[in-house]
């Protein structure tokens, strides 16, 4: 539950801190004071989007501190545990900073916090009922969330939206299969000549190297020959050879030696390059020996050179990207699939479908039984709201069904809130018949029903009673204290009656200071709610009668 709740600098509140009870709390004032800014300021603790106007004027930032006790939700501090954020234990302290330049930031425990982490925070701690909360139960959509929230099957219907997209999905490729069946037949043809010519070819990049080297040997071995040739005679063979006058040259050196040893560092020098000239010869002796002039090699290799370089144009790709283009064939051949690939395909289709009927009809029977429940509570609570004799209905319209559709996203039917606000009249569409101080009632028993079932410990209420007054308001007074016996309630209201109701009372109130206009909240004691009361019965001129006639609305109500 929501245990304190600190503001500063929020709108026209300069600095408010206020402990929260357990039970019903009435939230009242002058119209105008400044009553839902309570509800603004928690709102945006709990993620909802803030403006650079929520600023006080002449601030640089607002700030907003919500502390919640949270031992009872063992969800949420698992939540908490799983996102890095927990703090204290059973505690959980919001934060949300908006500077005047429009940007803000958001704690959770003290850590930074995005702020849809904010929002899931506060889904798990309060609800808030707005006071135009009838207007969004007029969309079907609304209905429907709602009956799915008291059924307690959410998590239901959101596997039956992610069955059915499967199923959808499935169904749209076999139908683009089936539809263009002979397109991809004849691309399948294509692309199984082109992979069994590119296999066939058996090529790959590094022999493609070795190939063209190979080639360029056998081009001009004649050449090469010649030059080898060529190599060995002018160091070894020719009269005047390379190796025969340095060899001759060494021996005047060696003679020399005798009359002078500094020939010596020379003689070394020419032994060095003799030893190197002679490893050269036997080189290129080897060289001869193993230089391949195979003409029928080389018509073999020009031949498959050529026949990648047909390949390669044919495909439109660089000799070496012929494996590249094999890999594209293959994986668009997996990807196309076979005449069997369509049958199964099909069969996959179809079991799709069978388990997306399956949890849509399980999902219809607990919708039904919900149904009739919420029905029953949402009449009688209307025979209470002025409306005697009127009766609710939640009407599960079935969608088309064939057999290729079923249903959608939502299930196997759309729901429609209906009403008939007078005995013996056929209930019709909650959009067409009800006036709008029904409208508002109808709302706030739909609301009280639901509640019943809720999963967080708070419960705001913004004026939720707007358009009702007397008996009715009297009632729904009570309906507010009943829920304060599981819930924390919290209600801005403008009604003596529902007021009277509440188990503590805070007045909402605003005055210029240093010509600034300032909101102030303030928690009344029993005397301070009598004159609270009695200012909401009488208006501007407060008399002791209409002072009696508080203190009895209170005592009543106790």
């Amino acid at each position: 539950m929501l245990k304190f709740l600190a503001i500063r600098d929020f709108v026209i509140v300069s600095s408010l801190e206020l402990d929260f009870s357990s039970g019903f709390t009435a939230l009242t004032g002058e119209t105008g004071a400044g009553k839902s800014i309570l509800i603004d300021a928690l709102s945006l603790a709990l993620g909802e989007r803030g403006d650079a106007a929520m600023v006080r004027n002449g601030c640089e930032r607002a700030e907003i501190a919500a502390e919640f006790d949270i031992a009872a939700l063992p969800h949420l501090r698992a939540w908490l545990l799983e996102q890095e954020l927990e703090g204290d234990e059973g505690v959980c302290l919001l934060r949300r900073v908006l500077d005047a330049g429009g940007r803000s930031r958001g704690f959770i425990n003290g850590r930074s916090a995005t702020l849809q982490q904010m929002r899931d925070a506060g889904e798990m701690l309060l609800d808030i009922h707005g006071q135009h909360a009838h207007q969004s139960l007029l969309r079907p959509d609304a209905q429907r969330m709602l009956l799915d929230g008291y059924a307690g099957v959410v998590a239901d219907a959101e596997k039956v939206a992610t069955l059915y997209r499967d199923w959808q999905t499935l169904r749209r490729r076999r139908i683009s299969l089936s539809e263009n069946a002979g397109a991809v037949a004849a691309e399948r043809e294509l692309l199984r000549f082109q992979r069994d010519e590119l296999e066939g070819l058996g090529f790959n990049a590094v022999e493609w190297q070795e190939m063209q080297a190979d080639y360029a040997r056998l081009a001009h071995a004649a050449s090469l020959l010649e030059t080898a040739a060529f190599g060995i005679e002018t160091l070894s063979e020719a009269d005047t050879a390379c190796l025969a006058q340095l060899n001759a040259l060494m021996a005047r050196l060696r003679d020399g030696l005798a009359h002078d040893a500094s020939l010596g560092e020379a003689l070394r020098m020419l032994e060095s390059a003799q030893a190197e000239l002679q490893e050269a010869v036997y080189a290129l002796r080897h060289y001869q020996q193993r230089l391949d002039t195979d003409p029928q090699r080389l018509r073999e290799q020009e031949q498959r050179i050529q026949n990648v370089m047909d390949a390669a144009r044919k495909h439109r790709v660089a000799p070496e990207l012929l494996e590249e283009s094999l890999q594209r064939i293959v994986a668009r051949l997996a990807e196309l699939g076979g005449d069997a690939d369509l049958a199964a395909l099909e069969q996959q289709e179809k079991s799709a479908q069978q388990s997306y009927l399956a949890a849509a009809q399980k999902l219809t029977v607990a919708r039904k039984k919900a149904a009739d429940k919420l029905a029953r509570e949402i009449t009688g609570a209307m025979q209470t709201l002025a409306m005697e004799g009127g009766s609710f209905a939640v009407a599960l319209l079935p969608l088309a069904q064939n057999d290729d559709l079923g249903g959608n996203a939502c299930g196997l039917e759309t729901i429609e809130f209906q009403v008939a606000a007078n005995p013996g009249v056929q209930p019709r569409s909650l959009a067409k018949v009800a006036s709008g101080g029904e409208l508002s009632r109808i709302s706030l028993a739909i609301q009280v029903a639901a509640t019943q079932v809720a999963s967080v410990p708070t419960l705001i209420f913004d004026e939720v009673d707007s358009g009702i007054g007397g008996r009715v308001a009297e009632i729904v007074g009570h309906l507010l204290k009943k829920l304060g016996k599981n819930y924390q309630v919290l209600c801005v209201t403008h009604l003596p009656q529902v007021a009277a109701a509440a188990d503590q009372q805070w007045q909402v109130s605003k005055a210029a200071e240093n010509g600034v206009t300032l909101s102030r909240i303030a928690v009344l004691d029993g005397e301070q709610r009598v004159e609270e009361i009695a200012r909401m019965l009488g208006g501007v001129k407060i008399t002791d009668t209409t002072r009696k006639h508080a203190a009895e609305m209170l005592g009543a109500a106790a």
